[in-house]
């Protein structure tokens, strides 16, 4: 096992918002390598959103990260034979991969003509508390509610 723990390198902060968390969410959005195209995804959606509700988009996908961000989770684990759902608090830096992780992966899922269109429908759904993942979000947090009874199994 090794002595030291790897140190986490922060993401640069991007241009225009001057934001690493906006940097960290491109390279989540971002496939084989093209950063640019991710920033361009991005920064697009963001005035999309400006069009579309009036405000400033990046305070709306602020609001929309916050809104899906879980703040716990279930853990299988296995004792005896069985294999349990324990619920668990979700780690800080866990919790802002996740939200990002969902808002990427259904803004994917939803129909539209780009990228940019989808991601400015799924920031706006989830900023209002709609959405396929502000329901994800409360789904993995009924799931935690449904098996609280094993919370005494937590390591």
């Amino acid at each position: 096992m090794r002595k030291t723990k790897a140190k986490k390198i922060a993401p640069a902060p991007d241009a225009k918002y001057n934001d690493a968390l906006v940097t960290r969410f491109v390279n989540n959005l971002m496939w084989q390598g093209k950063k640019n195209t991710s920033y361009n995804i991005f920064y697009d959606a963001m005035d999309r959103i400006a069009k579309q509700t009036g405000e400033n988009g990046y305070d709306v996908w602020k609001k929309a990260l916050s809104n899906i961000t879980p703040s716990v989770e279930v853990r299988s684990r296995r004792i005896g034979g069985a294999t349990f759902q324990i619920p668990s608090e979700v780690r800080p830096d866990r919790k802002i991969s996740l939200s990002m992780k969902w808002l990427i992966r259904y803004s994917r899922d939803r129909n539209g003509r780009s990228m940019s269109e989808k991601l400015a429908g799924e920031i706006v759904a989830a900023a209002k508390g709609e959405g396929a993942a502000f329901k994800k979000k409360e789904d993995t947090h009924r799931m935690a509610e449904a098996n609280k009874a094993f919370a005494h199994f937590r390591v």
